[in-house]
């Protein structure tokens, strides 16, 4: 994000240029910190965090991050980096714990993109184990393809299922992996829609289903009784020129039940989600504010 201004890296964010809630929120940091070069008066560094937490709705990795830099960077010399190397630091952690749950001829789930899963499936293929990853096109910006893409480049094989094949590709599964933009109070995951779906036919099937994701994607809101915003994304980008009289539904996320999730992978370990709210209150006690 170096060779970008502040501007260009908002619009980015707008547009899904840049996208994934982790690389969202460093880029967010990244943006904000060019900001912190040019002035260090309080009202106008909050000015600009609030103009990049509008940028994306669905964002508590994005609003936390921001929020950590506002209340450090009298304090911290650097503060962005501090910030850029834990959410480095998690994601090491996170592959590290996560790649221990795949096995040798194993199908792995997933759906959409997550770059968390990605670094997961990797470092279990690194480490010698060998499997084939079954994932969905996630209509309609197909983010998908850049998983199947990236890991594919590794040499790991891939089955690329259409989004409403998602029932046949599980009922094979062995594992199921997928992102989290947001984590509730209850231990409610949000994450790309669809993710509920494929969860009720993976606890159909038996299928262990785990978020992979850092903690700072926690929102500390909704312990107050908030309730986190799901995106709505434009009509267009489901149908260009849909005929009058349609109405377009085009939510980017939803909410899936603490109960039909194994457990979350993140940096605190692997912890039934209720228990992973926990460890955050402990661990980043800034996090929960009023």
């Amino acid at each position: 994000m170096k060779n970008f201004s502040f501007e260009e890296i908002v619009q980015k964010i707008k547009a899904l240029e840049i996208q994934g809630a982790e690389r969202i929120a460093l880029a967010a940091v990244q943006a904000w910190a060019l900001r912190l070069q040019e002035t260090e008066d309080q009202a106008r560094l909050e000015k600009y965090a609030a103009e990049l937490m509008e940028a994306r709705s669905t964002e508590p990795a994005l609003r936390n991050a921001l929020y950590y830099c506002l209340q450090n960077y009298k304090a911290t010399p650097n503060i962005s980096e501090k910030v850029i190397q834990y959410f480095r630091d998690s994601k090491i952690k996170i592959a590290k714990y996560g790649a221990k749950k795949i096995h040798d001829k194993m199908i792995v789930m997933t759906h959409c993109h997550s770059s968390t899963v990605e670094d997961i499936l990797v470092k279990a293929w690194e480490e010698g184990r060998r499997f084939v990853v079954y994932n969905t096109e996630t209509r309609p910006r197909y983010q998908g393809r850049i998983t199947a893409t990236n890991i594919a480049a590794h040499g790991i094989p891939v089955e690329h299922f259409i989004d409403s094949a998602g029932r046949v590709g599980m009922k094979k599964a062995d594992l199921f992996l997928f992102g989290c933009d947001a984590i509730s109070a209850e231990g409610n995951i949000i994450n790309k829609i669809g993710t509920r779906m494929l969860l009720e036919f993976a606890k159909k099937y038996d299928v262990p289903a785990y978020s992979c994701t850092n903690s700072w994607k926690f929102n500390p809101d909704t312990v107050w009784g908030a309730d986190e915003v799901i995106e709505e994304r434009d009509a267009v980008e489901v149908w260009a020129e849909a005929p009058q009289g349609i109405k377009i539904h085009n939510p980017a996320f939803e909410v899936s039940a603490a109960d039909d999730i194994s457990g979350v992978i993140s940096e605190l370990g692997i912890l039934k989600s209720e228990a992973l709210i926990i460890e955050i209150q402990k661990n980043y006690p800034w996090m929960i504010k009023k």
